[in-house]
């Protein structure tokens, strides 16, 4: 069969796919805002719940993004990265519930602690890892009071505080945000699980989870390369991610520099893996052009790994930026087949 005639998408799956928005830093003014537009319609095409978009010094406000997404698709939920140095509890509350009554349109919140130190001391924050947590734990408590809407919100945290604060106009029930916390370390599991939130892992290799207990309300940040056969795969990314020796540099820079859990526990897998032949690919992280691991291979070795995250109870995925409308429409291929590889064996396993 053709890899023209398998193209299929993830809408229709028990898993939701959430695909990456392209980042404003590697575009010029003039081209930026067209693209963004462009991958958020190759993204609702494919099927995807919604999109990530990005928050850091570096970069436009994600607010504004995520009105271009609303605007230029049909049903696509823009994932809103939140970093609470950036605005008080109140105005993102705002923001959700002000989306909500112009588009009658949902979204999701990705919780950001703040990864990178060098913004975070550019805008004077000195808090260390942990607390960032308990930080975003209180912030997102009166967001979500805020949204709910039952009565004025009062909240005392060591961190956030507010007294009879209501919000206006109020937001519809089904328009209610999903929220994203970061579940790579204890810290960020810690605050996800407090807040009821999807706790978001960047995953190890799939064989790792075979013996762990099942996962609840949780998901993974991953890119896919993936085509009929391995070669092929392996040629489009490594055209995708070629060595880059600046990366690498910047890497080993950020590495000395950052708190980040999630940062640590790739590179000590990096180390593991030195020299093993694998579709789990890190070369991506290692050369600083992206920040989550890659699954490299043919349809149906991508699938058979992708099959042992959701055996795992894995039941979001964030994809990395796609580069062009097939990335996502070959996802579509492998999920879809990883799905009926899941249920094959769990029925076996029944039986």
């Amino acid at each position: 069969m053709s890899e023209e005639n398998r193209r299929t998408n993830v809408a229709n799956l028990s898993v939701r796919v959430f695909s990456t928005a392209p980042q404003s830093s590697e575009f010029d003014e003039p081209t930026y805002l067209p693209r963004l537009a462009q991958v958020a319609r190759w993204s609702e095409d494919a099927g995807c719940t919604g999109m990530l978009i990005y928050t850091d010094n570096s970069l436009i406000d994600p607010w504004l993004a995520a009105q271009v997404v609303i605007e230029s698709t049909k049903s696509l939920c823009p994932l809103i990265a939140v970093q609470p140095i950036y605005m008080h509890p109140y105005s993102v509350a705002k923001m959700t519930t002000s989306l909500g009554y112009l588009y009658g349109r949902k979204i999701y919140l990705n919780m950001v602690a703040g990864g990178f130190r060098g913004d975070l001391a550019a805008l004077c924050d000195e808090t260390p890892h942990d607390e960032r947590y308990v930080r975003l734990s209180e912030y997102t408590t009166i967001i979500k009071e805020l949204l709910a809407g039952n009565k004025p919100c009062t909240f005392m945290g060591k961190y956030c505080k507010v007294k009879d604060l209501s919000l206006k106009p109020t937001l519809p029930a089904e328009l209610t945000p999903g929220i994203f916390v970061s579940g790579s370390s204890e810290s960020g599991m810690t605050a996800a699980n407090s807040l009821g939130a999807t706790a978001v892992e960047y995953p190890k290799p799939g064989e790792e989870y075979a013996l762990s207990a099942p996962r609840e309300n949780s998901g993974i940040r991953i890119g896919i390369v993936t085509a009929e056969k391995t070669e092929t795969a392996w040629d489009i990314a490594h055209k995708k991610f070629p060595g880059d020796r600046k990366g690498q540099i910047m890497h080993a820079v950020a590495m000395k520099v950052s708190d980040s859990q999630w940062h640590k526990q790739l590179s000590e897998i990096e180390r593991d893996l030195s020299g093993k032949s694998s579709i789990y690919w890190l070369w991506p992280f290692k050369n600083y052009s992206t920040f989550c691991p890659y699954l490299v291979g043919s349809y149906e070795e991508v699938s058979d790994e992708l099959m042992k995250y959701i055996r795992a109870g894995f039941t979001n995925y964030i994809l990395d930026i796609p580069a062009e409308e097939r990335d996502l429409q070959s996802v579509g291929i492998v999920f879809q087949m990883a799905e009926k590889q899941a249920r094959v064996k769990v029925n076996v396993a029944n039986t």
